[in-house]
């Protein structure tokens, strides 16, 4: 099964509203499952600076209203098109 960009209607065309509180602004995207990984250089006084990081998600991905939790993942591929 092909997954399909699901297109919010909100104006400007494509914007995201939640259709239960009509937010605008304030989204979460939760990931379950997920190993981070994080390689730190020691620096000479002893403290850690970080190089490089990682993140794999094994599971579920939601996106919800960051104001009234709607589940808005039907527009989680959008949001990733849309991410800059």
């Amino acid at each position: 099964m092909k997954n399909t960009v699901q297109i919010p209607a909100g104006e400007p065309a494509g914007r995201v509203v939640c259709s239960s509180c009509g937010n605008k602004t304030d989204f979460v995207e939760i990931a379950e499952n997920v190993l981070v990984t994080t390689r730190y250089v020691q620096n000479v006084d002893g403290s850690f600076t970080p190089e490089e990081n990682d993140t794999e998600v094994y599971g579920e991905v939601k996106f919800i209203c960051g104001q009234c939790g709607e589940d808005l993942t039907r527009y989680h591929a959008h949001f990733l098109e849309m991410s800059f």
